[in-house]
């Protein structure tokens, strides 16, 4: 397996619990505790993935999941989030900001594991996508800058939303019910109802304007991106 992977942990006995258990699968791992030694790693390492705690001595770790997925160079490694705050809005700030999946202490180190290796297998699926047409009427997606234009306007997405975004455009055509859109957007997490799924869905319209009819609702199953708007 061998890929490189950084834990963020300001716990020394979870820390080292991680490093020696990612280490036994295989992984090569790096493990700090605090935001500085994080960027630091971050900027002088290419991570396959990063399991980052939110509550950190000099900061949070939501504040380092948003400067990750707001940067070109580091916007595609996965972020699990791994913490003792339990709160629903906490979750979804995190999956707003990018997050690939949340995880609460107390937790198994082998589920954790097996969460690590999902969302790893969920990136290399989406590597493998063919970058074919990203234009659909005055629709215009550049894949490679994360950016999104309507009409010759740029539209801004958060980083959840433009894989929201992504996700049906490259299924365009095949209806996504709202649990595999939680499975492969969200990195479905049981503390996350469908109810998120049609909030982001409407958000999503919204802000495509006369483009949102391209995401078409499918009764009684979901949704999916039509080549033909309603």
């Amino acid at each position: 397996m061998n890929e490189n992977i950084l834990v963020i942990e300001d716990e020394p006995d979870i820390r080292k619990n991680l490093e020696y258990n990612l280490g036994r699968e295989g992984f090569k791992v790096s493990a700090v505790g605090s935001l500085n030694d994080a960027n630091q790693k971050i900027n002088n390492n290419n991570f396959a993935l990063i399991i980052l705690d939110l509550m950190l001595p000099d900061g949070s770790g939501l504040d380092l999941c948003k400067q990750i997925k707001n940067n070109i160079q580091t916007e595609a490694i996965p972020v699990i989030i791994l913490t003792a705050k339990d709160d629903e809005v906490d979750k979804l700030v995190g999956f707003e900001l990018g997050a690939d999946d949340y995880v609460t202490k107390p937790f198994s180190v082998k589920e954790l594991i097996l969460r690590v290796k999902a969302v790893l297998k969920r990136r290399d699926k989406k590597k493998d996508l063919v970058e074919v047409e990203r234009q659909f009427g005055d629709l215009v997606i550049d894949v490679d800058s994360h950016e999104v234009h309507v009409d010759s306007e740029q539209i801004i997405l958060t980083a959840l939303e433009f894989r929201l975004l992504r996700e049906l455009v490259d299924k365009r055509g095949r209806v996504q019910s709202r649990d595999q859109l939680l499975s492969e957007v969200w990195g479905y997490n049981s503390e996350v109802t469908t109810r998120t799924v049609d909030t982001h869905i409407k958000r999503l319209r919204e802000k495509l304007g006369s483009m949102g009819k391209y995401v078409q609702t499918i009764r009684g199953v979901g949704y999916k991106f039509s080549r033909t708007p309603d």
